[in-house]
């Protein structure tokens, strides 16, 4: 049987939710490894240093909201919406 639209709303809040969060994720962690760069070619190293790591870690959560949450609920809609 095939789900209808109202069964299937938490699950495309849920998925919206998360490639948002993925999207804003990675654009911040862009910005703020732009942002270390540029403090590092002003003579800042460390501070540099620290906002590259600080990137790094915000990149590498977006990157697992992208592939523990958000790859698999598309799947799950995918496959709900197969059924039919």
């Amino acid at each position: 049987m095939r789900p209808s639209f109202a069964e299937l709303l938490p699950d495309l809040f849920e998925l919206l939710v998360f490639g948002l969060g993925s999207a804003g994720l990675s654009v911040a962690g862009a910005y703020i490894e732009r942002f270390a760069l540029l403090t590092i070619e002003h003579g800042d190293l460390g501070f540099g240093a620290w906002a590259v790591v600080m990137g790094a870690a915000v990149l590498y959560f977006a990157y697992l909201l992208g592939t523990d949450k958000f790859h698999p609920k598309l799947r799950d809609v995918q496959s709900a919406l197969a059924q039919g």
